[in-house]
């Protein structure tokens, strides 16, 4: 049995991490100041007339949102990017026809792309901590969706650039999907404070169960309970498990 490749991922992880470094201050700096910008126009402007929310301080509350909305837009962003170009200058074929199984191929890219998102998530949570106090009630949790969120959406981000025949349609999921459904997923509000039947559609966008999830790590508190949360995210890692391998079995997309 052909054991594991690591020589392999690590030149494709190390290939990509070059990537992102050669843009790390433009990749540092922008989240610094949309940090800033959020803090300025939600905890500024109303913050001042929205003081707590379950009992939390509005500026506290929004930075979990804050957080996994760019969280999710930089894990899509970065794997489908990744895969994409590969795709868009041919060089696919080599990777195809390398000593390098699909396994290590997806550890490669989605493992880079995780780190880049994690990176960020991390600085914008030092960020937030210079304008409001962001205390973390469970720590390992936090880290856990953390990453267990960075990952799962670099393999559906891994998923959109193998499917993207274009830059736009790159784009259209992170823009035109993600972005809505944070901004509707208690980002920035909790969903216990819409009437009913809104609160119940609600719970039918996913993002609710990763933002609940991420909060109650810092607050402990959420809108749905935190089993529910890491249930709905390990459901969804296993899901792009399944399609990434159904991807590479059948050879969908990958060489066109």
């Amino acid at each position: 049995m052909k054991g594991f490749n690591h020589h392999g991922v690590w030149a494709i992880y190390r290939f990509e991490m070059a990537r992102a470094l050669r843009t790390l201050w433009q990749s540092l700096v922008t989240p610094v100041i949309t940090t800033a910008l959020y803090f300025v126009v939600f905890g500024g402007a109303i913050g001042s007339r929205m003081q707590e929310l379950d009992g939390v301080a509005y500026g506290s509350f929004i930075v979990p949102g804050l957080i996994m909305m760019n969280l999710l837009q930089l894990s899509i962003s970065n794997a489908s990017i990744g895969i994409y170009f590969p795709k868009f200058t041919g060089t696919v074929y080599e990777l195809l026809s390398a000593p390098v199984s699909a396994m290590e191929m997806v550890i490669g890219y989605v493992g880079a792309a995780a780190t880049k998102s994690i990176a960020i998530g991390l600085v914008i949570l030092v960020t937030a901590m210079l304008f409001v106090e962001v205390p973390i009630a469970h720590p390992f949790m936090m880290l856990t969706m953390l990453v267990l969120t960075a990952v799962t959406f670099s393999m559906l981000g891994f998923i959109i650039g193998i499917w993207a025949k274009g830059f736009e349609q790159l784009s259209f999921v992170p823009a035109l999907v993600v972005t809505p459904l944070t901004f509707l997923g208690g980002a920035f509000y909790t969903i216990n404070m819409l009437p009913e039947p809104w609160r119940t559609v609600s719970l039918a966008n996913p993002v609710v169960y990763l933002v609940s999830g991420f909060r109650w790590s810092f607050f402990g508190k959420g809108d749905v309970s935190i089993a529910l949360s890491l249930g709905f995210t390990a459901a969804f890692l296993l899901l792009c498990l399944g399609v990434i391998g159904w991807i590479f079995k059948t050879g969908w997309r990958l060489k066109n």
